[in-house]
């Protein structure tokens, strides 16, 4: 029997996850075949509530997605961030990801203030992330618990913007400055646990984190000439393994 490829992908909504999972294969819809492992709970714009998961399993006989992700794709933005944008592309993208937050929490029913920006990419040629700071009173239920609902509301508005622009929108929303925070204590997470690697001579396994916590830490620590990291298991108990060289 021929082994076939699959990919469980977790979102905010069933139709988010689909999605999401299809720019990450590089594949339609029509080509596999949609296994909904938990529908997720009831919310608002999918915010606040229980995240849905999906599997993707690629139909028999069509490419690995590897292989399928080199193919043109024009109906999703692709997955992988873009080169670098001219100016004008910088300001439409800046302008519309502005609207489409303030849209989103204006049906939540929440006044702030919203200010955008590009931030640093990470390769010279790769398009910088649009960075979007919230500031308003009691913001707190905009994170939720373990920044569940920052990240669903992050995005929904990559997907909206992204199909706006017709490329993947990079975009990092943070509120209150919470995001600017645990970034900050992820480095030092980082470094404080590749010194315990290096000095015990064992692998540190890290608590699960969302694929934009563990990449703070593959980032921070990918100039080591001490240690390596990887990440195992399975979403959303994937972590981040430091490993001694």
């Amino acid at each position: 029997m021929e082994h076939r490829t699959s990919l469980e992908v977790i979102a905010p909504t069933v139709h988010e996850a689909i999605e999401k999972g299809l720019v990450e294969l590089g594949l339609e819809d029509t080509q596999v075949d949609v296994e909904v492992l938990d529908e997720g709970g009831t919310g608002f714009l999918g915010l606040g509530g229980r995240q849905a998961r999906v599997r993707l399993i690629v139909k028999e006989g069509l490419a690995k997605p590897a292989a399928a992700a080199a193919a043109p794709r024009r109906s999703r933005p692709s997955a992988e961030p873009s080169a670098p944008l001219t100016d004008a592309e910088a300001e439409n993208l800046l302008a519309i990801t502005r609207a489409t937050v303030l849209t989103l929490l204006e049906h939540m029913s929440v006044r702030a203030d919203v200010s955008v920006s590009l931030g640093e990419p990470d390769e010279p040629d790769m398009a910088a992330p649009v960075l979007v700071d919230i500031e308003g009173g009691d913001l707190a239920f905009l994170i939720g618990r373990h920044a569940e609902t920052l990240g669903a509301l992050q995005l929904i508005a990559r997907l909206i913007v992204g199909k706006e622009v017709g490329r993947a929108a990079h975009i990092i929303i943070d509120v209150s400055g919470y995001r600017q925070r645990r970034d900050e204590n992820l480095r030092k997470l980082a470094n404080k646990m590749a010194k315990q690697a290096v000095a015990t001579g064992r692998r540190q396994t890290l608590e699960p984190m969302s694929p934009s916590e563990r990449r703070i830490i593959h980032l921070e620590l990918r100039e080591s000439v001490e240690v390596t990291t990887e990440s195992t298991g399975e979403e959303p108990r994937r972590k981040v393994v430091i490993i001694p060289k």
